[in-house]
């Protein structure tokens, strides 16, 4: 029940919404405002129940918060959720995005969203029809700014730095690379990759996605099936979350577990499980921070693009600490990671 979620969550808030003709709830977790007001993307998929969409709106919540706390950009940890029963209607999708940037604009700055799953830059120009707090928007040019580039960029550089720390050395070189998820940032990945020298496997449901990228950059086409059981140097969840779990962890057959997606553990005893067996992991809120580290920046007057990507970069050395404190701790390196969060959110 949503009540039972709200209860257990220790979160800052929640605020709720009901349209009633489309049947779509609309959900708004605040985790932390700490460091600054919560901000985080909203997503928008189909649920099998409010209360599946309410939990992922609170567990994204509080993955922003350890996100912005790990990349050390001020704002606080926040999601939204816009919660389908079933795919809208024509013309219903600009209504929904309507009302939810009134709901946003409602918070007056406690909330600030941008793009995330199953939205789009266009989708953030319409929520900021009705709200000022939609981050990355250019409003003199009237569009938006796509963080996939910078999410990207971000495991790029972060890949390396695993590379370096199991390896001795960056190159990529005669690697191989598991993009699971072709979209807005296994696609610009895929390229940093194999123009770096990687070689790339690529899995994604869209077996067209897949299929594009692996002819552009030379790659092969894994089945979604055959991701966790297939050889590589590095496996990169790059789509939804928790597909690293007990059972996956048994069959994965890599060194090294890096990418964008979002809460890849399905629950944190899969860290020490990762580490038992000698798979190297970089904690999924460092290093998918790109994007989040670049819109924090615009939202500070940053807005050079090659001043945005040189900022991203930090998050090679960044997991690269992460990594050596890991190390020296026998530990994962999501205890290190999450005694960064704490120093961070300690000094505010």
């Amino acid at each position: 029940m949503i009540d039972e979620l709200i209860r257990q969550w220790d979160g800052f808030a929640v605020v709720i919404a009901y349209d009633e003709p489309t049947k779509v709830w609309l959900f708004i977790a605040m985790h932390d405002n700490t460091l600054g007001p919560c901000t985080g993307g909203t997503r928008m998929k189909l649920y099998r129940s409010p209360e599946d969409g309410l939990y992922d709106a609170m567990r994204l919540a509080e993955g922003m918060t350890y996100k912005w706390a790990g990349v050390d950009i001020p704002f606080g940890g926040g999601k939204g959720v816009i919660a389908l029963a079933e795919p809208l209607a024509y013309g219903d999708r600009r209504r929904i995005l309507k009302r939810y940037g009134r709901l946003v604009e409602s918070l007056r700055g406690g909330f600030t969203t941008g793009q995330d799953l199953g939205t789009t830059p266009e989708d953030m120009l319409t929520i900021a029809e009705e709200t000022r707090f939609v981050h990355g928007i250019d409003y003199a040019t009237k569009s938006a700014l796509d963080p996939g580039p910078f999410t990207a960029h971000g495991v790029f550089v972060g890949i390396r730095a695993a590379v370096a720390h199991t390896s001795g050395t960056d190159d990529l070189s005669g690697k191989t690379v598991l993009i699971q998820g072709a979209g807005d940032v296994g696609l610009p990945l895929g390229r940093a990759l194999a123009e770096a020298g990687a070689t790339l496997l690529v899995s994604d449901l869209d077996d067209e996605k897949a299929r594009a990228l692996a002819d552009e950059v030379n790659g092969t086409v894994v089945s979604p099936d055959d991701v966790y059981g297939t050889k590589c140097d590095v496996y990169a969840p790059c789509a939804v979350g928790a597909t690293v779990n007990a059972a996956t962890i048994r069959n994965l057959a890599c060194s090294i577990v890096a990418g964008s997606a979002n809460n890849q553990l399905a629950e944190p005893e899969d860290a020490d499980r990762l580490l038992k067996r000698g798979i190297l992991y970089a904690p999924d809120y460092v290093i998918n921070g790109g994007g989040a580290t670049a819109f924090g920046l615009v939202a500070q007057g940053i807005t050079d693009n090659t001043e945005l990507m040189d900022r991203v970069s930090g998050i090679g050395p960044r997991l690269a600490a992460i990594f050596a404190e890991a190390g020296e701790h026998n530990e994962s390196p999501v205890d290190a990671a999450r005694r960064l969060v704490e120093r961070t959110l300690g000094r505010a």
